[in-house]
């Protein structure tokens, strides 16, 4: 059994493509691509003889994916520290309505300024970093949410200045293996 935290991206949600989503956007996935995801992550468990526990955010886009597992006789954690970054008065807002100002506030002041009144980047490394989940973990989360861990592990408790440092989001139903818990 492997001592790691194998952390899915939440499928692809219905609506809203081009627009900000965020903590506070609630949005659907369609039931196959919840169940998709659930059969990839029975899959990963039964292949590494992994516990049949699933943790995931409270909102639907990663709980449906928890819910299908526990219809299988599955544990299904829910925790809010799993959610996505909070942007505030963004949220549900296509991209191209967020002013240029409010982008150039956001960029000029990277890891601290919280996009539309909601979460710094600050605040969600903070909150990713203090999460203690066991190893190993199945987890069902958010891009926002893999990109502060893959930071976190990469450079510490050091902060993103500049966006072109930040990485790249992973895909809907992606899966990022990560070494250890941070605790």
């Amino acid at each position: 059994m492997s001592a790691a935290i194998h952390v899915w991206r939440h499928p692809r949600p219905e609506g809203r493509a081009g627009h900000c989503v965020g903590s506070r956007s609630d949005l659907p996935v369609h039931w196959r691509r919840a169940k998709r995801l659930a059969r990839r992550v029975q899959a990963r468990a039964r292949r590494e003889r992994l516990p049949h526990v699933v943790w995931t955010s409270p909102l639907r886009r990663c709980a449906d994916v928890g819910r299908w597992l526990r219809r299988w006789g599955w544990t299904h954690r829910l925790h809010a520290d799993l959610r996505e970054i909070d942007f505030g008065r963004w949220e549900g807002r296509p991209w191209s309505a967020v002013g240029p100002a409010e982008m150039q506030a956001w960029c000029a002041d990277f890891a601290r300024h919280a996009p539309g009144g909601g979460e710094s980047l600050e605040a969600l490394l903070a909150r990713v970093a203090a999460l203690a989940l066991p190893a190993p973990a199945l987890v069902v989360a958010h891009g926002g949410w893999m990109l502060a861990r893959r930071w976190l592990d990469a450079h510490g408790d050091a902060l993103p200045e500049d966006p072109a440092a930040w990485p790249r989001g992973p895909r809907c139903g992606e899966c990022w293996t990560f070494a250890a818990p941070r605790a």
